[in-house]
């Protein structure tokens, strides 16, 4: 048998109802896995071992009495650190927070522990969640599993390095721009950025999703039938639709299927010539398999990342400008100048500028859309990139150049996914992006459950030490 730390959430489910397997032995065994593995990979902000042991052992009773709450009874999963939970504190990645423990579970934590998963703690974030890289003014670098010294990406930077260590099979990021799938393709995982509101969060946000990260899409749908459940204080929450996201998984009729692929934008970076040829691999093993492949031209114009770059700036600007000079010097300073160094002079004019180009966005990306089932593209622009950059492009006046392909979805509240295709040349993983209609978020999953079995063999999961 594997690894304990490395079983899927089906396996484990499997083996605990059929009492192969313990809830508190395999907890046991993701918890010294994180103690041996975190020096290296610095992934956990917190960790619960005896909140997790005590959880484990209340579902290793019910599984006993045959009466689990879900299918992830006893299940390990870790949650994002900006997810909150009663009793740690929160302080979003920088050491000036108020540290008040919370008193209360924000949605996706209330829905795990209902369903008697086995909370481990919670994983690493950038300031304030804005970098989309491992950095942080209070937790330090977080790096990247398959090459440590590597970026896993952000802002679900810990989620990210996490899931490709083993540290248990569930994951929950957020994503406000790529934030879950852009760690999801640098690590080699799953991950689904939900149509908004299909997963209630709080605080709610224009484009804000949490969203699982996995090593299967199996798990990432077991996963979304837990979190996908109401809850009152996302006033943006979906009517809940009663969905199993693991049924007929993978059974999604490929013949017919009409598959829109973009390969470039009209803005950021180019995405790197590995990435473009895993896009057209995997749109080729559709087309073989009877899909309908279309090349598709990049919507995405200057204006419109530009524009969703003012809006986050003039956002951050607000937070940053009421700092005294000493909490600014705790803070990273590049993110200090990215929300300040044009903020400072903009106008009303400029942020409602930026602020309807973001709608621009918005259309743009669902008229695109609209005449394919879905679209597939890149995740992200490099395939790697150094641990201790910000971003790809170390630049704070370039700060968003590296997600024009992941960005646009949050806006046109569609669901979108990373899945890993192949690996480049330096062992780095490759993924591709599976862009939905929205509300579609089964079918986005149901086609990363098809590219999965398409793809090239997969290689064995790093071990970290």
């Amino acid at each position: 048998m594997s690894d304990l730390a490395d079983l899927s959430a089906a396996d484990l489910s499997k083996a605990y109802k059929s009492k192969k397997l313990s809830p508190v032995e395999v907890t046991k065994a993701v918890l010294a896995r994180i103690e041996a593995t975190e020096p290296h990979l610095n992934a956990m902000y917190i960790v619960s071992a005896e909140a997790a042991l005590k959880a484990a052992k209340s579902a290793e009773r019910r599984w006993n009495r045959g009466k689990a709450l879900s299918a992830l009874d006893g299940v390990p999963v870790t949650v994002k650190e900006n997810l909150m939970t009663a009793g740690d504190p929160a302080p979003i990645g920088v050491p000036i927070a108020d540290m008040t423990p919370k008193e209360a579970d924000s949605p996706v934590p209330a829905r795990l522990r209902e369903a008697g998963a086995v909370i481990l703690g919670k994983t690493t974030m950038p300031d304030y969640g804005m970098l989309s890289a491992g950095l942080s003014s209070l937790h330090g670098v977080t790096r990247n599993p398959w090459n440590l010294a590597k970026n896993p990406a952000g802002s679900s930077s810990g989620a990210g390095a996490a899931g490709a260590a083993g540290y248990g099979p569930l994951h929950v990021g957020t994503d406000i721009g790529g934030s879950i799938r852009l760690p999801a393709a640098h690590c080699g995982l799953f991950g689904l950025k939900p149509s908004l509101g299909r997963v209630p969060i709080n605080p709610p946000f224009l484009g804000r999703v949490a969203g699982p990260m996995t090593r299967t899409v199996r798990d990432g749908a077991m996963l979304m039938n837990v979190i996908a459940r109401p809850d009152a204080r996302d006033y943006r929450s979906l009517p809940y639709a009663r969905t199993d996201y693991t049924r007929n998984l993978e059974a999604l009729p490929l013949k017919g299927l009409k598959i829109g692929v973009i390969t470039a934008m009209q803005a950021g970076l180019p995405a790197d010539a590995t990435i473009i040829r895993a896009v057209k691999a995997a749109a080729k093993a559709l087309e073989a398999e009877g899909a309908i492949v279309e090349p598709v031209q990049g919507f995405l114009t200057h204006e419109m990342l530009d524009g969703i770059c003012r809006f986050f700036e003039a956002r951050s600007y607000g937070d940053v400008a009421k700092l005294k000079a000493e909490q600014k010097r705790q803070l990273l300073p590049y993110i200090v100048e990215w929300a300040t160094w044009r903020a400072r002079k903009f106008t009303g004019d400029d942020v409602m500028s930026g602020y309807l180009a973001v709608q621009a966005m918005r259309e743009a990306a669902i008229a695109t859309s609209e005449p394919y089932d879905y679209i597939l593209s890149p995740v992200t622009c490099p395939v790697s990139y150094s641990a201790e950059a910000h971003s790809p492009t170390d630049d704070p006046h370039r700060a968003l150049d590296h997600i024009p392909f992941t960005v646009a979805a949050n806006m046109s509240e569609q669901p979108a996914a990373s899945i890993n295709w192949t690996f480049a040349r330096n062992g780095m993983p490759v993924g591709v992006q599976v862009i939905g209609k929205r509300f579609d978020d089964a079918g986005v999953m149901k086609l990363c459950a098809s590219l999965e079995v398409l793809r090239p063999q997969q290689k064995p999961w790093p071990v970290v030490g």
